[in-house]
């Protein structure tokens, strides 16, 4: 699956109205970012919290969805969890997804968000997905 396959699955869903773009795939991760608008902070002027999970969350999920096992055709994550080291304003967040734990029945992702700009870490994210098997 390529970028654009990525960047056209989420159209009308919340990493479309996020602006979540995806940057990059390879063996076990995948990349993507957005680009720091009104809608991505909180009140006080940071960011919010759950813009970057959504984040963190749709990469380790579409890094997922390209490594289903075998008779698998879908998933859902049960588990996250992240810590935010920081903030921005303005600019481009990014992060990388990365795989930690493949299963046949779980994986397990890592993610790193990051100020595209500066390379200063804002959050660590760990998620499990549990994979799913038609009936």
């Amino acid at each position: 699956m390529d970028l654009d396959y990525f960047n056209n699955f989420g159209k009308g869903t919340l990493p479309d109205h996020l602006g979540i773009k995806v940057t990059g795939t390879g063996k076990h991760e995948l990349s993507a970012e957005f680009s720091v608008a009104p809608h991505h902070l909180a009140p006080n002027g940071y960011l919010h919290a759950g813009s970057i999970v959504t984040l963190a969350d749709t990469a380790c999920g579409y890094a997922c969805y390209t490594n289903l096992p075998e008779g698998a055709n879908n998933f859902t994550t049960i588990e996250l969890k992240s810590n935010h080291l920081g903030t921005a304003r303005e600019g481009v967040v990014a992060v990388t997804a990365r795989a930690v734990h493949l299963g046949r029945t779980t994986q397990v992702w890592d993610a790193t968000v990051v100020d595209k700009a500066t390379g200063r870490t804002i959050a660590l994210f760990r998620c499990t997905q549990m994979i799913l098997y038609p009936k």
